[in-house]
């Protein structure tokens, strides 16, 4: 798990690492457009929308934001995207899907659902016009990093209840995941995307052997092919609300395979940074459906974290002053003596005390972490409290359970230069290729203080070129300090470069380093 010093011998890769889920859309080409074209040379559909952005698309289809001229409204018009290579057949199901879509959505009544305004079919395709959302959604916010469990579970608890009501129309969502969860203005939260939703009592139109679904958030008994229920779609929304506190998933592993393994053996760590919220996903997160909570229960559990009970405060007996109440109690003597002048310096200075005594105190440890202390390493810092940990006599690594988060601190005697000097001579063999593991390595030096001493840090883009993992960007941050003795310490942080990863990783560098302390220093 340690990181090698750069010498002679070939280097190992430091941690675990987790690449990107590959579940992601594959573009595909933009079928030629089946509308009508008016003399202005604007696109037109059912002779009244006009098409003026293209908002995103995905395997089944193109968003657009388009303008109703009969209304006069902007709206969201979900264009059907076939590949070429389908057969009849497969098209006229995709399309057929794509009408169930619409259906699905009108027949749900909550705030939280996407309303469905129309479905225009021109040249034998359906396109789903609905109300158009401005805002970013839940994948995008968590792109810049994760939530607050308060927001979290504000956010869930709406999901939820459009769940419930989709659940008492009959109609499974299938596909609950970040991207399909929209926040629009005034913080309203919308579900979308019902293009692979169950309802009830119609035909199936998954082909044998078909896959529905994002493999991450599938439920499992879903994995094991049995008949989902309202329960699957609460598990999926369970992960949802994991990834948005932990900023990854907990099941997502480099292949669908080994994803779907974790879905039905892996049990996920507790969420460090869910506060109240860690026990109501737990209970959405169990393995057997059965014993998942209904909606109801859910919605409760989470309106409780979103909406905390106000604190009970103690209000202030008014004290008569003067001829008041014979019969009202006496102030008592810390009262009496508050009301002389002179207890009012007092009770300033010892105000002041205990500013100065805050502001001198080190900062604590984030919830769900714990202090590492070791003699042979004569250093103690912080680490998240369910981190794995590997040791030797001049190294100790940790790594989280998903693998996505790695750690390590070095240890070694007989440094000649300084940190900013030990850090320049990585950055050289970095650059020069003597990590044969790191592909594109881009290191960048700057100067660093630990505990008054200077030092110097390092961050490094690279990929790996082990194995299959060529494409994901990774990076590591890096602190070099050197004692006076000539004792150097080494820490290392890794963590995949996509933005709610790479946030989370450097807010787990900033917090060690906060509270590393090295006694040889």
């Amino acid at each position: 798990m340690s990181i090698n010093k750069p010498v002679s011998e070939k280097p190992t890769s430091p941690g675990l690492r987790q690449p990107e889920a590959a579940t992601m859309p594959v573009p595909v080409p933009v079928a030629r457009d089946a509308m009508a074209v008016d003399p202005r040379g604007s696109r037109l559909i059912g002779g009244r929308y006009r098409l003026l952005e293209r908002l995103g698309f995905g395997g089944m289809g193109t968003v657009w934001r388009a303008h109703d001229e009969v209304v006069g409204r902007d709206v969201a018009i979900k264009e059907p995207r076939v590949q070429d290579h389908l057969t009849a057949e497969e098209r006229a199901t995709a399309y057929l899907r794509m009408q169930r879509e619409a259906r699905a959505a009108a027949r749900i009544d909550h705030p939280s659902v996407v309303t469905v305004h129309d479905v225009v079919l021109q040249d034998e395709r359906p396109w789903i016009v609905m109300e158009l959302v401005r805002g970013p959604s839940l994948a995008e916010l968590l792109d810049e990093g994760t939530l607050p469990p308060e927001e979290a579970a504000r956010i869930g608890e709406a999901v939820a209840g459009a769940l419930a009501a989709a659940h008492e129309a009959g109609v499974l969502h299938r596909d609950v995941k970040p991207a399909n969860v929209l926040i629009g203005r005034y913080d309203r939260v919308v579900l979308t995307d019902f293009g692979v939703a169950q309802v009830e009592g119609e035909q199936k139109l998954t082909e044998t052997g078909t896959f529905i679904g994002s493999p991450e958030y599938i439920a499992p008994e879903r994995v094991l092919g049995h008949r989902p229920g309202p329960e699957s779609d609460l598990w999926s929304l369970g992960v949802v609300l994991y990834e948005a506190v932990e900023g990854a998933s907990p099941f997502r592993r480099q292949t669908t395979p080994s994803t779907l393994q974790a879905i039905l053996l892996a049990d996920p760590a507790r969420p460090s940074r869910a506060g109240e919220l860690a026990d109501v996903i737990a209970t959405m997160l169990r393995k057997d459906p059965s014993a998942r909570p209904p909606a109801a229960e859910i919605i409760h559990g989470l309106r409780a974290v979103s909406q905390p009970p106000p604190k009970t405060q103690l209000m202030p007996v008014p004290i008569p002053e003067g001829g008041g109440d014979a019969t009202a109690p006496r102030p008592g003597r810390f009262r009496r003596f508050i009301r002389r002048g002179k207890a009012r310096y007092w009770l300033a200075a010892v105000g002041v005390l205990i500013v100065a005594l805050v502001l001198l105190s080190p900062p604590g440890l984030p919830e769900g972490w714990k202090t590492f202390q070791e003699a042979k390493l004569h250093t103690s810092f912080g680490v998240p409290r369910d981190y794995q940990q590997s040791l030797d006599n001049e190294s100790v690594a940790f790594t989280d359970p998903r693998g996505v988060f790695s750690i390590t601190l070095q240890r070694e005697k007989g440094r000649k230069t300084n940190g900013l000097g030990w850090a320049n001579e990585w950055k050289a063999w970095y650059e020069a290729g003597a990590d044969a593991t790191m592909q594109d390595a881009r290191p960048l030096v700057a100067k660093a203080e630990q505990q008054g001493r200077e030092g110097g840090q390092m961050s490094t883009t690279f990929r790996y070129a082990a194995g299959d993992d060529t494409t994901t960007v990774y990076r590591r941050h890096e602190l070099f300090v050197v004692t006076g003795e000539g004792y150097g310490y080494h820490l290392t942080v890794e963590m995949p470069d996509a933005k709610n990863q790479r946030a989370h990783g450097e807010w787990i560098y900033r917090e060690i380093q906060k509270s590393l302390q090295i006694d040889d220093l």
